[in-house]
């Protein structure tokens, strides 16, 4: 059915006016389906089609769909349309779309809103960005301890058929504050005169509405929970985080640390959806940056430059050499990087991590320059391609790998640790700066340990 509702079949179909077939093949699919047509059509083709959905299902719609496409869609309906989605839209979904667009344009959406909704939807876009409560839903059921479990299923039956989620059912004081936590099926097998006080052990675990969405993702992890409770500074609770936004919000930060460890600055959209001139700013800066570190690679190798013009066969080896460094510093930033993201390691553990790194460069780099020592020394050819002095020169190599191997692994490993003591992102030392770091100082050791090897031979 997907395949046959695509592109210009559809145009067509609203060209002839074929509305009732459209209504009955779109309800028939996934929401996320109908969405991803609606956002690769023209948005006033996609707005007469949102037009023949159901209200309901087309806010379910609505809410699958990305961030440009929704902003496109509301341009093209009517303001009655407009304010019948945002009604129906989830709290949550609804501040992730107000939050994207300009001051002005929220504002007047906001005013389509019902008093309540638009209750909720300031409270929300109140809080810091990057926040719980930005991500959080009020619709949640909330309890008495003093009731029993058939009023408990009363009051489930009579609210719990628009909230977010009902695996957990939360009970709260006379303030509103929360005390206890119940799963439903706790409730559902206990007898209906059973007192909930009998069922409550008041252990829970819950968000602070101030929290980073980085805590909720890691609490989430460690948890293995579809939702969680949101607490304010006194403890009432004032929402829930449910899974699927918290998924939204780890791929965010996946993709983000991603483009930082690649040297871009993080894309506000879409790649597809990033202009330019904007695409080209953000690597360009970056980019420049890591240009001007290697160009002290070039200085580097000015300072020695009387023993490249009397060995240059050393320059053979150069490529090899320092990309092995940078290659061994890559690996270390990306362990310390994920280690630290997904909260294996901190700041305090710099010490261990030193001397796991010191071990591991060390062991890497006597692996790569016994390679490097059997590719020289014993090929067949060798003297004749690098003169009589092919054994020194593969020592030169094979020592010169060890330290520029244990330089990178030190480097890859320390650098994240010591910008998240400083407060800042570690996925700012990306791969190609540690690269660039150990480009220019791999020259240093490898040409320090060709001079000492050397000396009265070649040089």
């Amino acid at each position: 059915m997907l395949g046959q509702l695509v592109g210009p079949d559809i145009v067509e179909m609203i060209q002839n006016r074929q509305f009732a077939d459209l209504r009955k093949a779109l309800t028939t699919l996934p929401l996320d389906s109908v969405a991803e047509i609606f956002t690769d059509m023209a948005p006033q083709d996609a707005a007469v089609l949102f037009r023949l959905m159901p209200r309901d299902v087309a806010a379910d719609i609505f809410e699958y769909m990305p961030v440009e496409a929704q902003e496109a869609l509301m341009r093209s309906l009517g303001r009655e349309q407009v304010a019948a989605v945002l009604n129906e839209m989830d709290p949550d979904d609804r501040t992730a779309l107000l939050e994207e667009l300009p001051g002005p344009v929220t504002q007047r959406l906001l005013m389509l809103l019902s008093p309540e909704e638009r209750r909720i939807a300031t409270e929300l876009l109140g809080y810091p960005e990057e926040s719980v409560g930005r991500i959080m839903t009020p619709d949640y059921v909330a309890v008495r301890e003093g009731w029993t479990v058939g009023e408990v299923l009363d009051h489930i039956r009579r609210v719990g058929r628009d909230k977010e989620t009902l695996n957990y059912i939360y009970v709260v004081d006379t303030q509103g504050r929360l005390i206890d936590e119940i799963r439903l099926r706790e409730i559902i097998l206990s007898p209906t005169a059973t007192p909930l006080a009998q069922l409550m052990d008041r252990q829970y675990t819950a968000l602070n509405v101030t929290d980073d969405q980085e805590e909720a993702v890691e609490l989430f992890g460690r948890m293995d929970r579809t939702a969680l409770p949101v607490v304010d500074s006194v403890g009432h609770l004032v929402g829930i985080v449910t899974v699927d936004d918290v998924l939204d919000v780890a791929q965010e930060e996946a993709t983000e640390d991603m483009q930082k460890m690649a040297a871009v600055e993080t894309l506000e959209a879409p790649y597809l959806r990033t202009g330019f001139f904007t695409l080209f700013r953000k690597r360009a800066i970056w980019l420049s940056v890591l240009f001007v570190g290697e160009m002290l690679t070039a200085t580097a190798m000015g300072f020695f430059e009387e023993e490249i013009s009397q060995a240059v066969v050393l320059t053979l080896f150069i490529p090899l050499i320092i990309s092995s460094g940078g290659n061994s510093g890559g690996q270390a930033t990306s362990l310390i990087i994920r280690s630290l993201a997904i909260h294996e390691i901190n700041t305090k553990d710099w010490w261990r991590v030193l001397v796991r790194e010191i071990g591991s460069g060390l062991a890497l780099g006597l692996v790569l320059g016994l390679i490097a020592m059997i590719r020289i020394v014993l090929w067949p050819g060798t003297e004749d391609r690098y003169g009589p002095h092919y054994v020194m020169i593969g020592w030169t190599v094979a020592l010169s790998l060890v330290g520029v191997v244990m330089y990178g692994t030190l480097i890859g490993s320390m650098l994240p640790l010591l910008l998240r003591k400083l407060g800042l992102d570690p996925a700012v030392s990306s791969t190609p700066f540690v690269a660039t770091l150990v480009d220019v100082f791999g020259i240093v050791i490898y040409f320090s340990i060709a001079s000492l090897l050397l000396r009265g031979t070649l040089l």
